[in-house]
């Protein structure tokens, strides 16, 4: 008999849960990672401490207050390093607590160190001390995660040449700052240091940015990153980045040279599978890193599992959570549902951008006819008391039948706002059911009311001409 049922090695958010849903069903399970990384990736250096950054950007600097106390007003004048990372590690150490207190009460053991295999039903464990145990299981769960993908061109030291990982480790906020990549990674610390003061300049080889959204939210997100001295370089590549004394310069192939005290790289991600010896078990990754499964989770071993951002795409903390829970009741027999095909996107750059459904241009492109609603935050009363007068949402209506087709949010709370209309989608409402719902006074949520009948009053302008 092997020593588990279920063996997860790596316990970031796809991997606990499939730990714990196995455990609930009464499986024995153990979970496998390094005594540094309980919560993986996204808990130390990816997905938590970047959400707290910001939301300590946004306290110490005061943005998002200055439309009422005027462009000058900063909570705190010399912000620090130290004073944005304190909450970091306030609430890194706290989820810390929480998930090894969950693998606890479920039972779950938890085995600190490195693991790799050494056949198909064989885990390898190299504790700290050095020390190399065996744990064999009947299925395995690969929810290793990824790392920050680094050019080989490029020499990394991790202070004034780094990745997104580096960021966290900064020993003070860069006066000027380059960012190669305008991915999402990029994007919300380009626009947390320009919070910040910092100088920042985007280089990107693609002709725009986030290209998933809507074009009209992106045009705004732009506008306010150029209002806080962001500079774009659309269509551009980086030849090479010298380091100096004095700082880092950054050459353009087109013959430009940018200085700046320090280079964060967002170049994508790479799956953590090259030291899990792959193929011992019959397995492969791709160049990435990354390893290919099917609509269940499993891989080219009916019995090993692989899900989260080691699978790629979404490569979300959410999907990853619901990928884990499907991936551990396949193997335990149990029937799952597959994932709602409606799943939102959350973009933390400031603001905040959220959508769930089809953008304009993909309707368009799909030759599907739509109605916009749109609301803006400063015809709302809640907005004007947040002092948000800059955030909208858009709603997309099908003319036939009604139905919502997208829902695109930019602004304070879009990443919360947004499940109210994923809900109506998911459930088959209409636009008709938000222009009759009550919602509370003063709220941001009052927008989808104000946005759905703006939407119903063009749709009935077209039914009284074309009638």
């Amino acid at each position: 008999m092997p020593d588990f049922d279920l063996l997860v090695i790596g316990s970031g958010p796809g991997g606990q849960k499939a730990a714990i849903a196995a455990a609930k069903l009464g499986r024995r399970v153990a979970v496998v990672d390094r005594p540094d990384m309980v919560g993986g990736v996204s808990l130390h250096t990816g997905t938590i401490p970047s959400k707290t950054l910001r939301e300590a950007v946004l306290y110490l600097t005061g943005l998002t207050q200055r439309d009422l106390y005027g462009q000058s007003y900063r909570l705190k004048e010399d912000i620090t390093v130290g004073d944005l990372t304190a909450r970091t590690q306030h609430v890194v150490s706290r989820e810390v607590d929480v998930i090894r207190s969950q693998l606890s009460r479920n039972h779950v053991s938890l085995y600190s160190g490195t693991a790799h295999f050494a056949d198909a039903h064989t885990v390898a464990l190299r504790e700290v001390t050095g020390h190399e145990r065996l744990i064999t299981a009947e299925h395995v769960v690969i929810a290793t995660g990824t790392r920050p993908a680094r050019p080989s061109s490029v020499e990394f030291d991790g202070r004034t040449i780094m990745d997104s990982d580096n960021v966290l480790a900064l020993e003070r906020v860069p006066r000027s700052m380059v960012i190669v990549g305008a991915g999402v990674i990029g994007m919300e610390y380009a626009s947390m240091f320009a919070a910040l003061g910092s100088k920042v300049t985007v280089v990107e080889k693609r002709a725009g940015m986030l290209d998933m959204c809507d074009v009209e939210v992106i045009e705004s997100l732009k506008y306010h990153l150029r209002d806080l001295a962001v500079t774009f370089r659309f269509g551009e590549t980086v030849a090479a980045v010298e380091r100096h004394p004095r700082g880092t310069l950054t050459l353009l192939e087109s013959g430009k040279k940018i200085p700046a005290d320090a280079v964060m790289y967002s170049a994508g991600r790479q799956g953590l599978t090259d030291e899990l010896e792959l193929d011992r078990a019959g397995l492969s990754a791709d160049a990435r890193g990354r390893i290919t499964v099917d609509e269940h989770y499993r891989t080219e071993v009916p019995h090993i599992y692989a899900v989260g951002d080691v699978i790629g795409f979404p490569a979300l903390a959410a999907t990853s959570m619901e990928q884990g829970r499907a991936a551990a009741y396949h193997a335990c027999g149990e029937p799952a549902p597959r994932m709602h095909n409606l799943q939102p996107i959350g973009i933390y750059t400031i603001p905040e951008i959220s959508f769930v459904g089809r953008t304009e241009d993909q309707l368009t492109e799909d030759r599907v006819p739509f109605e916009v609603g749109i609301s803006r935050y400063r015809e709302l009363a809640r907005g004007q008391i947040m002092g948000d007068s800059h955030g909208m949402l858009k709603l997309l209506v099908s003319p036939e039948d009604r139905s919502l087709l997208g829902v695109h949010c930019f602004g304070t709370g879009a990443t919360e706002l947004i499940h109210i209309g994923q809900s109506v989608m998911g459930c088959g409402g209409t636009v008709d059911y938000l222009v009759d719902a009550v919602f509370n006074y003063p709220t941001l949520a009052e927008s989808y009311k104000v946005a759905a009948l703006d939407a119903t009053n063009k749709l009935r302008l077209i039914d009284r001409i074309g009638d």
